[in-house]
């Protein structure tokens, strides 16, 4: 007789190794009523959970030439207090900034910016209306500590409808009640979640696996829809990959971390009895995460705010869901949509 935990259970039922089919496509899963021509391109593949955050991986069309975040784009330095450069160093391509992206670093205070951009190849562009996300002079990381992070989905609404707004303390409020939800001292120092416990929140690094080709993902905490994140190309994602898993998501999934239940044993008599139990847990599993996906509950707008050649820069929203998108000519290149807090 062969018992199998119910550990056990969902990790093997969610390997993605065991699933030879995907779960659909993207066209019908995509939380927000886009328009765009070849959606139907997308695929995703079966669920990974890790605690609370369940991600479920995707692929499609890549677009090549735009320049990713990490080995291209950079932050040349901080003006003053919610004034910052980054530079596109590429000879050639054009990069598109991740929404929400933040920067740790040595000498000056943190900074996140309210909105993705498009910057040219070799040009130097300043955002006046980012956010501070350090209030004060402490807590400086030592240079060889320097990383971007995307902020936490609790705080993505807010940051969105503060875009443009020159106000470098703009955020402060919201970071203290976040700090204070989670139990930590009420200021505006968003680096006693980032840093004081990204050994916890990068282990969602390592629990989820990064799929070969893998462009996207849809992110679940509990059993809610998060976010959907999609890039032009695997390697521009991959770059991506910890500052979405474990900063993005995996804040709030680390509070919603449930308590360890104990769950019955399959109790089977074959291997093939195993494998049939197993084929229909992963079944449900991915039915049951299908249904978290949220249904539009208003009129979804799609805003131009700037172009590049063909590439439309745009925000998204749809009831309690918004974001940013990068379209050419129709199809999807880039997405960041995520539901508000």
């Amino acid at each position: 007789m062969t018992h199998t935990t119910g550990h056990e259970r969902h990790r093997t039922g969610l390997d993605t190794h065991a699933a030879d089919t995907h779960m659909a496509g993207l066209d019908a899963l995509m939380p927000v009523p886009l328009d765009l021509d070849g959606l139907d391109g997308y695929r995703v593949g079966p669920p990974q959970r890790a605690g609370a955050l369940t991600m479920v991986p995707v692929w499609g069309p890549s677009r090549p030439g735009i320049v990713p975040p990490r080995s291209g784009l950079k932050l040349r330095r901080v003006v003053g207090y919610g004034q910052v450069e980054l530079h596109n160093g590429a000879p050639e391509g054009v990069a598109i900034v991740p929404l929400h992206i933040g920067y740790i670093q040595d000498a000056a205070q943190n900074h996140a910016l309210c909105s993705s951009a498009l910057v040219a190849a070799g040009q130097t562009r300043r955002f006046d209306d980012a956010c501070c996300v350090q209030a004060g002079q402490g807590g400086y990381l030592e240079g060889r500590d320097q990383w971007f992070f995307v902020l936490p989905v609790e705080l993505r609404g807010k940051a969105t409808r503060l875009r443009g707004r020159r106000d470098y303390a703009k955020l402060w409020p919201d970071i203290s009640e976040l700090n204070r939800a989670y139990g930590l001292p009420s200021r505006g120092h968003l680096e006693q979640i980032l840093t004081r416990k990204r050994a916890t929140l990068t282990q969602f690094r390592s629990r989820l696996e990064l799929m070969p080709g893998q462009l996207g993902a849809l992110f679940f905490v509990r059993d809610r829809f998060a976010g959907l994140e999609l890039a032009p190309d695997p390697g521009y994602f991959a770059e991506m990959w910890m500052a979405l898993v474990c900063f993005a998501y995996g804040v709030a999934a680390w509070q919603a971390e449930p308590q360890p239940a104990e769950a019955e044993p399959y109790e089977v008599t074959s291997l093939a009895g195993l494998r049939a139990e197993l084929a229909r847990d992963r079944e449900a599993w991915v039915e049951r995460v299908a249904s978290w996906l949220p249904v539009p509950d208003g009129e979804a707008r799609m805003v131009e705010e700037e172009r590049y050649l063909d590439l439309r820069l745009s925000t998204v929203t749809a009831g309690r869901l918004a974001g940013q998108v990068v379209t050419e000519h129709d199809r999807l290149v880039y997405a960041s949509v995520f539901a508000e807090h």
